[in-house]
């Protein structure tokens, strides 16, 4: 586990370079800000995390599986980063961000898309 990056993912830069070309400029890995998010844009008061389908629960994905060695183990682990996760969230809608997840399997051109047309419209979550 100790080669399983935290920053600068190829999802998380796929994100970046897709949101850069688009014209929109943005912090990295707020650290001011609950959960660290990933991308901080503060002209559009919005945060945007990019997570892995497997460390994050991601539910439907086929990427989401549970490991079946040391069941209890990973279960308890992934569990709590999904928890984790909705708290941040939380955390930084009561503070007036708008929030948005993009999963490991969407940093496909489509998806991007939709997430550039969110932000223009205003739209998170």
């Amino acid at each position: 586990m100790a080669g399983i990056k935290g920053k600068n993912t190829a999802p998380e830069i796929r994100v970046r370079s897709y949101l850069h070309r688009h014209g929109f400029r943005f912090r990295l890995h707020g650290r001011q800000l609950p959960g660290k998010p990933d991308v901080v844009l503060p002209k559009y008061r919005t945060v945007i995390f990019v997570h892995g389908c497997f460390w994050h629960r991601h539910r439907g994905c086929p990427f989401a599986y549970s490991p079946r060695g040391n069941a209890g183990f990973w279960k308890a682990k992934l569990d709590g980063n999904a928890e984790r996760d909705q708290r941040q969230r939380k955390e930084l809608r009561k503070s007036g961000w708008k929030v948005r997840t993009v999963w490991e399997c969407e940093t496909d051109e489509k998806h991007l898309r939709q997430l550039v047309s969110g932000l223009l419209r205003g739209n998170a979550d």
